[in-house]
């Protein structure tokens, strides 16, 4: 996934004695405009710019001076900031003034009138969320200059917190999955819990990055949770620690069998994943497990990586916008021989279910366990702003080789098996993992490889 590269408005800086301009809605093919001196602006940079003068309190004196402009006649060097331009041109302005005249006028009567007094860029900020969150997608977002920073800083693999990937599912703040070794896992959080207060305030999915930056902060400090599952709450005190994102563990099952764990799919996930698995290669490793459950997802292009090292020259997903228009990503030739089985749950989704939708079209390995997330849409992430603040856009679905789509329905493992309904506390070791005589799934893996 791409970054979106930061857009600024153009201007130029020569200056101009005479410009001739062409009015599409005048009997005249043009008109000629005389000022003394100026900047020639683009049509999209000058509408941008009026934009924000009607938004920030402005338009009304700005407004007048497009005004001026009705009577279709140069505007006298006597009126210094005023400009005459085409009649389209200006219905085209006026048009975007009236659309955003209900804004104005509503900031400014809460600025007047609310009982306490407001923060104007507070106003702004709620504004711009509200506007993304119209969509109803629960992973687009408006990112203030903060918000921003800690997606970012989640994407580096290294922050202060307690610990879990979630995400907005159905109103509520859904763990997708505790990350390894942290305050979260060690405490016994599990995949598919909901948090419904953070230090006493109530947060609903819709308010997930905002509970996002409570729970983080320095390293040390307490922080109070309130987690429910199966209906039943339970306050949870964690010290916020330095969470670094290992993203790939690995380690020998058998004597014979190996074990590589992706716990999310970041900047070095797949170098990573190629390292442990050139050692198994060489050792005596005769199959290998890849557990994939509790993956949240990540970086597209990590997830297609780790896809190359089990197929030959092969389309491991294609992307669809919503023009129809398609992008098609390939693994190069050369692939392992060790024979496979992929791990899945509830809580492998996005870069993950790309991996599983490739291996499952290919035929590579079984894949044991329940039906993925399904989570199939891409979303391009960026700092449009020159404040730092950005917006993460859902813009592309992606599908299996095979054109299966996966968004809301998720993958089917080729071999069903659940977790053990009486898992409790004993089934677990010291560090939150489960234990591989009480893991059904790592035991089926297991058994298919010693075949």
């Amino acid at each position: 996934m791409e970054e979106n590269e930061k857009k600024e408005l153009e201007g130029r800086d020569d200056v101009f004695e005479t410009a001739s301009y062409i009015n599409e809605a005048a009997d005249e093919p043009a008109m000629d405009v005389r000022k003394r001196s100026g900047v020639r602006m683009k049509k999209g940079a000058f509408i941008a710019l009026l934009l924000a003068v009607c938004l920030i309190g402005a338009g009304a004196g700005g407004f007048a001076a497009y005004r001026y402009a009705e009577s279709k006649a140069p505007a006298p060097d006597s009126y210094p900031g005023y400009v005459t331009v085409p009649e389209v041109t200006y219905n085209g302005y006026k048009k975007i003034a009236d659309k955003y005249e209900r804004a104005e006028y509503l900031t400014e009567y809460i600025e007047d009138h609310y009982y306490r007094d407001v923060d104007a860029e507070t106003m702004m900020d709620g504004m711009l969320h509200g506007l993304v969150d119209s969509l109803g997608d629960p992973y687009s977002h408006y990112l203030t200059a903060k918000e921003y920073d800690t997606l970012m800083d989640s994407y580096e693999g290294e922050f202060y917190g307690i610990g879990v990937s979630i995400t907005n599912r159905d109103g509520v703040i859904y763990i997708v999955t505790p990350i390894d070794n942290t305050p979260a896992q060690k405490a016994g959080v599990r995949t598919g819990d909901i948090i419904t207060h953070v230090d006493g305030v109530a947060y609903s999915g819709e308010e997930m990055n905002e509970a996002v930056n409570h729970m983080r902060g320095e390293a040390g400090t307490k922080v109070n949770v309130t987690i429910v599952r199966d209906g039943v709450p339970k306050e949870y005190t964690f010290t916020r620690e330095k969470v670094v994102v290992k993203t790939v563990k690995s380690s020998m099952l058998t004597d014979t069998i190996g074990y590589i764990r992706i716990s999310e799919f970041e900047n070095n996930t797949a170098s990573e994943f190629h390292t442990a698995l050139k050692e198994m290669e060489k050792g005596n490793a005769a199959g290998i497990v890849i557990d994939l459950r509790s993956n949240p997802g990540g970086l597209v292009s990590q997830a297609v990586k780790i896809a190359d090292e089990f197929l030959d020259e092969n389309v491991v997903v294609y992307v669809q916008d919503k023009e129809g228009n398609k992008d098609y990503y390939t693994a190069r030739s050369g692939k392992t021989k060790l024979p496979v089985v992929f791990l899945c749950d509830g809580g492998s989704a996005s870069a993950s279910e790309i991996l599983l939708a490739a291996m499952k079209d290919y035929k590579v390995g079984e894949i044991v366990g329940t039906t993925t997330f399904g989570k199939g849409i891409i979303q391009e992430i960026g700092d449009l702003f020159s404040d730092g603040a950005g917006l993460q856009l859902t813009i592309l679905e992606y599908f299996s080789p095979e054109g299966h789509s996966i968004h809301g329905v998720g993958i089917d493992p080729t071999i069903t098996v659940d977790y053990r309904k009486d898992l409790g506390e004993d089934d677990y070791d010291e560090d939150g993992y489960l234990k591989t005589e009480s893991d059904d799934q790592l035991l089926k893996a297991i058994e298919l490889l010693s075949k």
